[in-house]
């Protein structure tokens, strides 16, 4: 018969401080894990196990949502559609990227790096497929054809790869100065966040008058940026095991939790913008340019090309400084 032995767990003190989560003590896995049992290791309970399905199972979710929405009669002949479908393809690679890296984070020291920058580099891409879909949904009636519209998704590709070279940096202060990486990595998607919701924040908070675009999505909106504020207010506090060390190490800890309001948050905001963009369809059309390839999928593939190229720099930067480091010994 065949028999599974589910990989030994650790503590804090028996991983290395690279590996080590704040206020989590227990339900560590072998920093030397094989990819197999990494993947063996999703079904045991670790401090990782519900990082990593709850964000596997909703990518799945926004997969279907993506597919019924191509395959509706002429959808990729459409432009109207083509900054939502942008926006779709970058919400089915984060979670799924971010899956991998809880998954096989643990394989190394190296490799622990190396797939958190592909997570960082996810997280942008996806930060730019919102403000695609932003530009052309979202925008309140007054701020259509203006110059900040004009200029917002050339503007969101600059900050995703600032925001990219932001957090690949944050991986080498980790472990001897972790505020200042913390600050890094929280400032680089923080920034990214409230630049590409200036128009949805304007429209929901100042905006007022008949060319404000205030319809039923606004609700659903305010749901998303409920949801986005509890997502960043968790992973810059550590709440709630700071207050209870070893008490949430398996279930109720802040990054399981970070995730489910991410998902929510990422939830809601493809409803609204399916809604707004139904809404508004109209208006949009008879008043606003048709979006481009060039604005939609180019912009998004160029962000691409090069937060590739930055994490690739910073991957063989970080993999190769252990070894420097040895050879100076």
């Amino acid at each position: 018969m065949l028999s599974w032995k589910l990989p030994r767990l650790l503590t804090v003190q028996q991983v290395p401080k690279v590996f080590h989560e704040d206020s989590i003590i227990c339900g560590y896995r072998s920093p030397r894990s094989s990819a197999a049992a990494c993947v063996l290791s999703l079904f045991q309970m670790t401090n990782e196990t519900l990082n990593i399905w709850t964000h596997f199972i909703p990518t799945w979710y926004f997969l279907w949502r993506m597919m019924s929405v191509l395959s509706s009669p002429g959808a990729l002949h459409d432009p109207f559609l083509w900054p939502l479908l942008v926006y779709m393809l970058s919400c089915c690679i984060y979670p799924l990227m971010s899956t991998c890296a809880h998954t096989f984070n643990v394989m190394s020291t190296q490799a622990r790096h190396i797939c958190f920058l592909l997570d960082y580099g996810a997280l942008s891409l996806y930060s730019l497929g919102s403000a695609i879909a932003y530009s052309a949904y979202v925008f309140p009636d007054r701020w259509v054809n203006s110059t900040f519209h004009q200029w917002f998704v050339p503007c969101a590709v600059f900050n995703t790869i600032i925001s990219t070279n932001m957090s690949c940096y944050s991986r080498f202060p980790e472990a001897t100065r972790p505020r200042l990486s913390k600050v890094l990595r929280t400032s680089a998607f923080a920034h990214l966040y409230l630049f590409d919701s200036i128009p949805l924040f304007y429209r929901l908070f100042l905006c007022s008058g008949d060319d404000c675009a205030h319809n039923a999505a606004l609700t659903m909106h305010i749901w998303h940026t409920v949801f986005a504020f509890l997502t960043g207010f968790l992973f810059a506090t550590h709440l709630p095991e700071r207050l209870a060390p070893g008490c949430f190490d398996y279930v109720g800890h802040s990054h399981q939790l970070f995730h489910v309001c991410g998902i929510l948050g990422t939830y809601f905001q493809m409803e609204v913008l399916i809604m707004d963009m139904n809404l508004r369809r109209t208006w949009l059309l008879d008043n606003s340019s048709l979006p481009s390839l060039s604005s939609t999928l180019g912009a998004w593939c160029l962000a691409m090309i090069i937060t590739l190229l930055v994490i690739a720099a910073f991957s063989w930067a970080l993999y190769w400084k252990p070894k420097e480091q040895d050879k100076r010994r």
